[in-house]
């Protein structure tokens, strides 16, 4: 096996740090790239012509990589010219939007997704660009392609005012959502006709699919896991069951994902041998099983994990069509490539990196489990087989899900092993309901059934999370450890077929090299270190020192303190709960904290330091940048750090 049989896999490496480099401040503009991108190509034709005859002092295969490089940051450039031109829309009076979805239930509200078409500006009207995430509270329901009238400006969306908070605008601009706004009735429907376009015949088919599935289940529990793993619709789960899925370690279930697409692909793979067709009629068959995975894919809405798995499938069965089987990395990289090329903020897409990921882990890391026991019966082999699956996407996915997560399901094997066959069962069930939903004597029995199954699933989710220790949290992995142990886990997968020298040598080097990056954090690590974190109306300090956190908080609710300030907390491995700082209240209503370098005077929000500061620091586009180090400070609307 050698890495030049690869070579989708050889580009996509490529691709991706163009990408990166694509999103730096300093890429050139789209204009200049596409220039270059047909500079470097007309060279490498050049080359190539001329290498037939005489060898070329530049190999032409450094210009083809080159090439996929600067192609990785024209992808970006050219996404980036579609942002800019979309309208300001914080300057319009008024603005004209088309409804693109159906209305989700909100505590207080419904939510939906307009994207708008024209802006009344400075009193003239012109067409507009840009997607707004609205909550209305209109007793008529909002339905997708009809045009809405709103009479007021949107808002943007904050960015995140403490370290390491959920960078919410961040990732509502990777799916093209600038502004927000609160309506409630303050808007009007001027066209109701647009709905029964082509363009929202899948919307409104899944949606009616959706209301047949509801309609079918009467217990709400089941119901909403039943439109989980059969659509993908899983904004409507209920904490609590989404919670036990979570701690039973089988919560990709409930995310339409490859596992669900390789359901049905082996449902109708499975029946094509009973059915003995000839040649042709296969090949027939294997295009109508390609014409279904897609259909479903665009049915679910076209997740990542669902195009890739969708994008793997049909490659093999046109491989199988042609009576060859095509390397799996080469498949998924050229998946990788398509989609991405398509739209390259989907690498940072949870979702798309843990699928990947986890295919690698069962192509890779699976067959090495699997040959450390040889069953000899048949529901053994079953057993191990499926165990070595839930071992092997495990292993390789555990470090990302730490870093974005922090979360470890101690029984994911128990829940896997359990879960797993029953939801291939409400797959092959759910699948012929959505088709035969409408056959009501089918439907009623297809529908019992599946509410049967889910129950099941249910109990047993939540029974694997009534076992004591179900899940291990507040775990947290840096980028350096997830390098070390995918390095680790790619050195073994490589043991049989390189050289055991040199991968030993790889291995040592990785150790060292990791030891030596965690030695460096340990000093980095300042002795004395005060968080200034701001909260909706007030503040929260966090004091460390000497590795003891002390705190002190102004009025934020509990609510606040998990979302904005235990990211930070967690980062730093310091305790969720901290020591009080103790404060010394005097004549002039100014706080002194014993022990510590500052005092704080809730008057003027002025915060004045006893002892001079090393560095100055406020949070800003997700990094800490330096000021001018002073004996105080004014306690504005952004964090700040002060390191003594």
């Amino acid at each position: 096996m050698r890495f030049a049989d690869f070579p989708f896999l050889r580009y996509l490496p490529f691709i991706l740090m163009g990408i990166f480099c694509g999103q730096s401040s300093w890429s050139p503009d789209l204009l200049t790239l596409a220039i270059i991108l047909a500079v470097i190509w007309l060279c490498y034709l050049l080359l190539i012509s001329s290498h037939r005859k005489q060898k070329s002092p530049i190999p032409p295969n450094s210009l083809a990589y080159l090439a996929l490089f600067v192609f990785g940051a024209l992808l970006v450039q050219n996404k980036e010219r579609h942002r800019d031109f979309r309208t300001d829309l914080l300057h319009a009076d008024n603005y004209l939007a088309e409804v693109t979805m159906y209305d989700q239930q909100k505590p207080n509200s419904f939510e939906n997704l307009l994207e708008v078409k024209s802006a009344l500006i400075e009193g003239v009207w012109s067409d507009a660009y840009g997607k707004v995430l609205v909550y209305h509270q209109s007793a008529q329901a909002l339905k997708p392609g009809e045009v809405v009238l709103v009479k007021k400006k949107p808002e943007t969306i904050a960015s995140p005012l403490n370290p390491y908070e959920f960078d919410y605008m961040q990732y509502l601009e990777r799916q093209g959502i600038q502004y927000r706004q609160f309506l409630g009735k303050d808007f009007q429907v001027i066209d109701s006709e647009g709905g029964s376009r082509f363009d929202y015949f899948l919307v409104h088919l899944r949606h009616r699919i959706a209301e047949m599935i509801k309609s079918k289940i009467p217990n709400e529990k089941s119901a909403q896991i039943a439109l989980a793993l059969l659509l993908g619709q899983k904004k409507a789960l209920d904490p609590s069951i989404r919670e036990a899925y979570a701690q039973a370690g089988v919560m990709h279930i409930l995310a339409v994902s490859g596992l669900h697409v390789g359901i049905i692909y082996a449902f109708f793979i499975l029946i094509l041998k009973p059915l003995k067709l000839k040649k042709e009629k296969a090949r027939l068959y294997l295009l109508f099983v390609i014409l279904v995975i897609w259909l479903y894919a665009l049915l679910t809405g076209l997740a990542p994990s669902v195009v890739r798995a969708a994008t793997m499938f049909s490659l093999l069965t046109l491989g199988q069509m042609r009576e060859r089987r095509p390397s799996i990395y080469n498949i998924l990289a050229f998946s990788a490539i398509l989609m991405i090329t398509i739209n390259p903020d989907l690498i940072y897409e949870v979702g798309f990196q843990l699928s990947y990921l986890a295919v690698l882990g069962i192509v890779m890391i699976q067959p090495l489990i699997l040959n450390c026991w040889l069953p000899r019966y048949k529901i053994l082999e079953y057993i191990w087989q499926l165990t070595s699956v839930s071992i092997a996407a495990q292993l390789v996915t555990f470090p990302l899900s730490l870093y974005y997560f922090h979360i470890f399901p101690t029984y994911f094997l128990l829940g896997n092993l359990l879960i797993i066959p029953l939801a291939f069962l409400i797959m092959q069930v759910g699948v012929p309901l959505m088709i035969l939903g409408w056959i009501p004597i089918v439907s009623d029995a297809l529908g019992w059934v599946l509410s049967w199954l889910i129950w099941l699933q249910n109990w047993i989710a939540e029974a694997i999370q009534l076992i004591p220790g179900g899940k291990l949290d507040r775990l947290t992995m840096d980028f350096s450890g997830m390098i070390f142990v995918w390095g680790m886990l790619l050195i073994a997968a490589s043991w049989e077929f390189g050289s055991k020298r040199k991968l030993s040598w790889l291995a040592l080097s990785l150790v060292f090299c990791w030891a030596g990056f965690q030695l460096y954090k340990e000093y980095q690590i300042p002795s004395k270190e005060l968080i200034v974190y701001q909260g909706k109306k007030s503040q929260l300090f966090d004091f460390s020192s000497s590795g003891v956190l002390y705190s002190w908080n102004l009025g934020l609710e509990p609510g606040e303190i998990s979302y904005s300030i235990y990211p930070n907390r967690l980062q730093n491995h310091w305790s969720q709960f901290p020591e009080s700082l103790t404060g010394l209240q005097h004549d002039s209503g100014e706080l002194e904290f014993v022990g510590a370098d500052f005092a704080f005077n809730p008057a003027n929000k002025k915060l004045k330091f006893s002892a001079s500061p090393k560095s100055i620091h406020y949070w800003s586009e997700s990094d800490w940048v330096e000021l001018p180090v002073i004996d105080s400070i004014a306690i504005d609307s952004i964090a700040y750090r002060i390191l003594f």
